[in-house]
């Protein structure tokens, strides 16, 4: 039977780090903005740097509401961003709450990632190895916005990485603490200034061995291996993320069996069994509709 999840306000998908809209015939948010237009859902994925700051990306984030505004005749917006693409919500909530109904973070490190914590480290400042690093990924990132259609976007990679350490992430946390819980793991409120707040996310669970066919997905391999870099969430993590970092507003799961990439839907609707990643999108649209968002 046909979904309907038409919510009030249309739906911005934000991308995270190395994200895009979509390249040839692959997209980001892969079959997930499709499943909600096909549940009555206006969305939209904006057009992002691939690699930057939170407040850069936020502006060119603000830039692009109005535009979905001006177009749709909406009075809102409902984001949804998936990684640093829940900081980049966050920031745009925070300076026009007014066209904001909503932001939703998915697998976003609220409170920084361990693994940028590791990345920063070892990439010391003012050394070869960050210069290096920095020229190939911001090459990498400008040949992603230029596949893209996008290549007048700015880059800047080391500026991305420093957003999402847990110094960087617990400074920007300072100036926009809007849906943050008040302690560790908890959860935060779920409206301030008239935007509701959710969040929700996974972690990488057992073995190896325990996955099945989803063991030989190169994507899950590279998030497992990750996980092994944090020491706080140790065992509670996606790979990227850790699970109680994640915690926004209204927290409706974070313990899902999803890795990063998952959450994205990235081969996870091919080779994972037990949850389906695009149906999450879809219930959070109802949810939204129920809300009258």
């Amino acid at each position: 039977m046909q979904r309907n999840a038409t919510t009030q306000y249309p739906v911005l998908l934000i991308h995270g780090l190395f994200g895009f809209e979509r390249i040839g015939h692959f997209e980001i948010f892969h079959g997930i903005k499709q499943a909600l237009r096909n549940a009555g859902v206006r969305v939209f994925v904006p057009y992002l740097s691939a690699t930057h700051c939170n407040e850069v990306r936020g502006e060119q984030l603000l830039v692009q509401i109005d535009r979905v505004l001006a177009g749709t005749g909406a009075g809102k917006v409902n984001l949804i961003g998936h990684s640093q693409g829940a900081l980049t919500a966050r920031y745009a909530a925070a300076m026009a709450p007014q066209v904001v109904a909503s932001v939703t973070s998915v697998s976003g490190p609220n409170h920084g990632s361990e693994l940028a914590d590791f990345l920063r480290k070892a990439l010391r400042p003012g050394s070869l190895p960050e210069h290096v690093a920095s020229a190939v990924v911001t090459l990498f990132a400008d040949f992603l916005s230029l596949l893209s259609g996008h290549p007048q976007l700015p880059q800047h990679a080391v500026a991305s990485l420093n957003a999402l350490t847990t110094e960087g992430v617990a400074t920007f946390n300072a100036k926009y603490p809007q849906g943050l819980p008040a302690t560790w793991g908890g959860e935060g409120p779920e409206q301030v200034n008239g935007v509701h707040y959710y969040s929700w996310s996974g972690t990488v669970q057992g073995s190896l061995l325990d996955e099945g066919v989803n063991s030989v997905d190169p994507l899950h391999q590279i998030c497992r291996a990750f996980s092994a870099y944090f020491i706080s969430e140790a065992q509670e993590n996606d790979g990227l993320v850790g699970r109680y970092s994640s915690h926004l507003g209204k927290v409706l799961r974070s313990d899902y069996p999803l890795d990063h990439l998952d959450s994205l839907n990235q081969t996870a609707g091919l080779v994972r069994k037990g949850i389906d990643p695009v149906e999450l999108y879809v219930a959070h649209a109802e949810r939204l509709k129920n809300a009258g968002l």
